[in-house]
């Protein structure tokens, strides 16, 4: 018998049993009560409360994995619940990551068959990086139906989903064959912003006053000095750059034109097919911003407007009208910028569907070279999320409209996907896709995503990745996200990407 729930309300959890107290067997588990907002609180007294939800998964390592799960609900009647489900993995699998998807895959559909959940567009995989198991399938030889009907089998993908990342996937083959492991790509991260946005949990910081700016322009410096030695030392060839933050045009003219300048000098090469600049907000642009950009060889910046809803820039925290959006993309256009990109959020606070249908034909009328849609997620560090959330976010199904209003004018565009990740908390249980017309796809934003390059990052919160060009495993090296240590610390950071580049380089 199904255990019918209230279709708007969480399932509340008293107490919760489970057999296995390893921390992977833990997380597992709580991304399946997360994905279908199961609660566990102990102190709540509401009506449809369960006294106690146990959980007891019987893994068989034999030559084919085997897992056998159990649940028992107890009703606020003190009415038990038993329901029980068997899995078997694939022969190609690993033991170890066999057994933990058949855990996952086992509560995936026990709570939907006792609770009548509805089912989830991406099914049982939670990560950034869902088309990761897609590039593994073709290593393995895998045709674009097979690895559809593994999506669909194995995880529980939608067929909607699944086609999507089968076909970004190899869609990425060809630009991923462009690297070699003495191919980089360099990560400059500008920490500042004139204001900062409700949703946002970036470690970004209101523009500072000049004796912080400057500190921060010399140690920058340093920073990037010390990488470009490194590069020369290994013989390593930088294929794209990308300056992000935070909102580097945030900077003052003169500060930006001396960070092009350092960036170019020292990282710009033969190899060399792209520069970006995340440009932002129009309340950064300056004619002098646009100049330098275009006399530094960038080739792409990320115009980044949210929403083109006045009343909704005014609630985030946005200090510019949809109108200066449209000045500050024509500027890039009249001054021939090759690719512009646009980021739009989907879920916004109050925003409705003919909000959208309205924002994405303004954009559709600027005809931009690529377009970015974020659906929105609730971040730690974000005001959103530290004020409780706001009570008037759109439901997950008035998200996934938007999402298909945007997808549907994206394509008008003769846009497609060409990368994609997803996140914690995001609306609609959506994901975040780049859409570009053909030849203007982002090479950085497809290595960053897909981690076959070697990343080398700098600036605060910057995050260093590098692939072993033998084993092909990534190892990684973080600066902090606060800007004052990083001030007080750049040698320690400096220090560590060094070693670990020249391990994995010089052997």
């Amino acid at each position: 018998m199904a255990i019918v729930r209230s279709a708007r309300k969480n399932v509340k959890i008293k107490h919760f049993y489970l057999n296995s107290q390893e921390e992977v067997v833990v997380k597992i588990v709580k991304e399946i009560l997360t994905l279908f907002k199961i609660d566990l609180d102990e102190a709540t007294n509401e009506p449809l409360a369960y006294e106690s939800l146990a959980i007891d998964n019987q893994v068989m390592l034999d030559d084919i994995v085997k897992v056998n799960t159990k649940i028992r609900l107890v009703d606020s009647s003190k009415i038990e619940h038993d329901f029980c489900i068997e899995a078997e993995g694939q022969h190609d699998e690993r033991k170890l990551a066999s057994s933990r998807r058949l855990i996952k895959l086992n509560l995936y559909h026990l709570f939907r068959k006792y609770f009548q959940f509805e089912t989830a567009p991406w099914g049982i995989l939670h990560g950034v990086r869902p088309t990761k198991i897609v590039h593994h399938y073709i290593d393995q030889g895998l045709t674009k139906p097979a690895i559809i009907s593994r999506l669909q089998n194995d995880y529980e993908v939608s067929t909607a989903k699944a086609e999507l990342i089968t076909k970004l996937a190899f869609k990425q083959r060809s630009f991923l064959a462009t690297s070699n492991p003495k191919l980089v790509s360099i990560y400059i991260g500008i920490p500042f912003c004139l204001s900062r946005c409700l949703y946002c949990s970036f470690p970004s910081y209101v523009l500072p006053k000049k004796e912080i700016l400057d500190q921060f322009m010399v140690k920058l410096k340093q920073d990037i000095v010390a990488a470009q030695s490194l590069i020369i030392q290994q013989g390593l060839s930088v294929q794209s750059i990308y300056i992000g933050g935070g909102t580097p045009t945030s900077l003052p003219d003169e500060d930006f034109t001396v960070l092009l300048n350092l960036v170019k000098d020292s990282f710009y090469g033969v190899e060399t097919v792209e520069f970006t600049v995340e440009a932002g907000r129009p309340d950064t642009i300056t004619d002098h911003k646009i100049a330098a950009m275009m006399n530094h060889s960038v080739n792409r910046v990320s115009v980044n407007p949210q929403t083109m809803q006045l009343k909704t820039l005014k609630r985030i925290g946005r200090n510019h009208t949809p109108e200066a959006i449209i000045e500050m993309f024509y500027k890039f256009r009249k001054a021939k910028m090759q690719h512009i990109n646009m980021d739009l959020i989907i879920g916004l606070p109050g925003e409705t569907c003919e909000d959208m249908k309205d924002t994405m034909q303004k954009i559709v009328a600027l005809n931009p070279d690529d377009i970015t849609l974020h659906a929105l997620a609730l971040k730690k560090g974000s005001q959103l999320k530290m004020n409780g959330g706001c009570k008037d976010l759109p439901d997950d199904e008035t998200a996934q409209a938007m999402f298909a209003i945007a997808m549907d004018a994206v394509e008008k565009l003769k846009m497609e996907p060409y990368y994609l990740y997803r996140q914690g908390y995001m609306s609609g249980n959506l994901e975040n896709v780049g859409c570009s017309k053909s030849g203007s796809e982002g090479f950085y934003n497809i290595q960053i995503m897909e981690e076959h390059q070697t990343i080398i990052g700098i600036g605060p919160a910057a995050t260093t990745k590098v692939i072993d060009p033998i084993t092909e495993r990534m190892q990684t090296s973080f600066n902090a996200k606060d800007l004052t240590t990083y001030l007080n610390h750049v040698d320690k950071y400096i220090e560590k990407r060094t070693i670990l580049l020249n391990t994995a380089f010089s052997n």
